[in-house]
């Protein structure tokens, strides 16, 4: 009876809290969930699949799945993109669901420096498995919720749905590249129990550069480049930074990153630390495939069991020849999509 009755006291304040979105390790494995200006910057039809199961040692822990395409209109100079994001947390099968469609424009400068705003629009939803929750009148019968519930706090149990928009901006060359997000502009209300749960305003800020690798030890016939970069990201109270260093040795690429603000203290009076995260992956011609780890360093030690993650991009080639090799000169130079 006590695990049930915290059970539903966990559901009751995960319904009606704001929180924070879910977040990607391999961030640049998801681009255009990053930065809506990253849509079309991608070489053809680009497809991207992303996947994270987070603290796997907890029953019913957080599981994310994204899902998108974008694709370069070289004509008029702009990306489009299309987005899904389902998130699932917690034993009541809590679940968000968000559809985005994203659009940026490509801005010529000179010495091949390009700017290129972007925005994003979509529709959000967000709704509880009914049947899986336990109230008080359920547990007087000890039967562990098989009788149906009386409890009149069942009727403002329902679903959420709402409007989202937000907007992002990047300038990139051949060797660095810089960027500024803004998600959830109007801080929609999703919360399920008609009171007011506003998503709160995400704001991101990421940069990064690449250095080619030309020695005796690297051959030239092979794509070889170091990338550091970061992201810092901060939504409602919470903040964090994602640091690190992205090797590429095609077929093969190795990165290692630290999640965590050293500077800051948390609560308890410790560094606000994360994750270290690890990352392998495999990138040919036309697909790459990553895997991640992340190794906890804060105070909650090993009990979640890290986090899992997967990402699969595949590049569709539709373009004639001439103009595929006139395009490939406009694209951002991140660590995992570019030679």
């Amino acid at each position: 009876m006590t695990r049930l009755l915290t059970i539903w006291m966990s559901v009751v304040c995960l319904l009606d809290v704001s929180g924070q979105d879910p977040h990607f390790s391999q961030y640049y494995a998801a681009p255009t969930y990053l930065n809506p200006a990253f849509a079309g910057t991608g070489s053809d039809h680009r497809f991207i699949a992303n996947y994270r199961n987070q603290w796997p040692n907890i029953t019913n822990g957080f599981v994310t799945y994204a899902f998108s395409y974008d694709y370069h209109m070289s004509d008029l100079k702009s990306g489009i993109g299309l987005m899904a994001v389902v998130d699932k947390a917690g034993s009541a099968g809590l679940r968000s669901t968000a559809i985005n469609f994203m659009y940026s424009y490509k801005i010529q400068l000179a010495n091949k420096w390009i700017v290129t705003p972007g925005l994003y629009f979509g529709y959000g939803r967000r709704d509880i498995d009914y049947n899986r929750l336990v109230f008080g009148d359920q547990l007087e019968f000890q039967n562990d919720g098989q009788v149906p519930t009386q409890d009149l706090q069942t009727n403002d149990l329902g679903k959420a749905s709402y409007f989202d928009f937000g907007t992002g901006l990047l300038i990139y060359n051949k060797t660095f590249w810089a960027g500024f997000s803004a998600s959830h502009i109007n801080t929609p209300n999703r919360s399920l129990l008609g009171k007011e749960s506003s998503i709160p305003m995400k704001i991101s800020v990421h940069a990064g550069f690449r250095i080619p690798l030309y020695s005796g030890v690297f051959k030239k016939q092979r794509s070889s480049s170091l990338a550091p970069s970061f992201v810092y990201q901060r939504q409602g109270e919470f903040d964090q930074l994602d640091v690190g260093l992205h090797f590429l040795y095609e077929p093969v690429m190795i990165g290692l990153w630290y999640r965590g603000i050293p500077v800051q203290q948390n609560v308890k009076d410790n560094i606000s630390q994360d994750a270290v995260v690890l990352i392998l992956g495999m990138r040919f011609e036309q697909m790459e495939i990553g895997y991640s780890y992340d190794f906890t360093v804060s105070e909650l030690g090993n009990i979640g069991g890290g986090a899992h993650e997967v990402s699969v991009k595949y590049n569709l080639d539709m373009a004639f020849r001439s103009s595929k090799i006139k395009k490939r000169d406009k694209f951002i130079p991140c660590p995992t999509f570019i030679k």
